[in-house]
C-alpha cells in the first residue's frame, strides 16, 4: 500500500513520510500511546485508541467469507474446541476478537502470530488461531481447519469480515490532503502489482512468492479502496458485538476521518 509513496510515484502533497514496519500487535500496542501519525492497527484495538486515532474509508482488510482461521492436529468438534487452550495471535487482534465472539470465553495463550503453527504441530498447544500466510499454509504443517472465522462470520451476517483498519492520529493537520494521498498510494500500488509486491516481499519472514501474491489478492479489493457502506456495516456490527459481548470498556464511537 505504500510502495509508490516509497517509489517516489505519486505527489506527496509536501508531506514527509517515515515507513515504519512491525508485526500488527506492536503497531496495535503502540497505537494505544498514540505513537504514529498514520497507523495500521487491528478494528478491535481501535475502541481502545479512538480518543487517539479517526478510521481512514480505505488501506482496511476484509475477508468476503474466510478470514482467521483456527487450527489444530486433528479434527475437533466446536465443543471440544471450547474446552482446550488456544494460542492466539494478541489480545488486541480482530482474530482474538472474532474468536470469542464465536466460542465465547475460551481458555487462551498469546504468543506471536509466527509461532503459532510450530506451537500446535508440536503439541505444545491443542488448537491455535493463524493470521496472515498461516491461512494459507496449515496444511503443509500438518494441521486441519476447525473454524474459519470469515465463514463464520459471513454466515452470521452476510457481512465481509472487517480485520485491519488504517487509522489517523487526531492532531494531524490537513487529514483530507494527507487522506487522498494515501489512497493515491494504495491505487498505484494495485495498479502496478509486481512492483509493489517486489517491493513488499523485501520486508516480508521468506515467503512464497506465490502464497504471497494469494494472500494479497484476498485482502485487497475494492474494500480496500473505499469501505464503502457494506465495509461500515460491517465494521459497525463487529464493535457492536464486540460492545455486547464486554470485550471492549464503554461506548464505541466510529468516528472516519474523510
Amino acid at each position: 500500500m505504500f510502495w509508490a509513496l516509497a517509489a517516489g510515484a505519486v505527489d506527496t502533497r509536501g508531506f514527509t513520510f517515515e515507513h515504519v514496519h512491525a508485526d500488527i500487535q506492536t503497531l496495535n500496542e503502540w497505537a494505544l500511546e498514540g505513537r504514529l501519525e498514520v497507523t495500521a492497527m487491528s478494528l478491535a484495538a481501535y475502541p481502545f485508541a479512538q480518543d487517539r486515532y479517526r478510521l481512514l474509508p480505505h488501506g482496511a482488510s476484509f475477508g468476503s467469507g474466510y478470514g482467521p482461521v483456527v487450527v489444530a492436529r486433528e479434527e475437533l468438534p466446536l465443543d471440544a474446541l471450547r474446552e482446550v487452550e488456544l494460542v492466539v495471535p494478541g489480545r488486541l487482534t480482530t482474530a482474538f476478537l472474532a474468536t470469542r465472539l464465536a466460542l465465547g470465553d475460551v481458555r487462551h495463550r498469546h504468543i506471536p502470530f509466527d509461532r503459532i503453527l510450530d506451537e500446535v504441530r508440536e503439541g505444545r498447544a491443542e488448537a491455535g488461531v493463524v493470521i496472515h500466510e498461516g491461512q494459507l499454509t496449515y496444511g503443509g504443517a500438518g494441521l486441519v481447519k476447525v473454524l474459519d472465522l470469515g465463514e463464520w462470520w459471513h454466515a452470521e451476517t452476510g457481512l465481509p469480515l472487517p480485520l485491519g483498519v488504517n487509522t489517523l492520529r487526531r492532531d494531524v493537520e490537513r487529514a483530507e490532503e494527507l487522506s487522498a494521498v494515501l489512497l493515491e498510494s494504495i491505487r498505484a500500488g494495485l495498479a502496478n502489482r509486481e512492483a509493489a509486491m517486489e517491493y513488499a516481499l523485501g520486508f516480508g519472514r521468506g515467503i512464497d512468492v506465490a502464497v504471497a501474491d494469494r494472500f494479497v489478492g484476498m485482502y485487497v479489493n475494492d474494500l480496500t479502496t473505499d469501505v464503502g457502506d457494506e465495509g461500515r456495516r460491517a465494521v459497525a456490527e463487529l464493535l457492536r458485538r464486540a460492545e455486547a459481548a464486554g470485550a471492549v470498556d464503554g461506548p464505541v464511537r466510529l468516528d472516519f476521518a474523510v
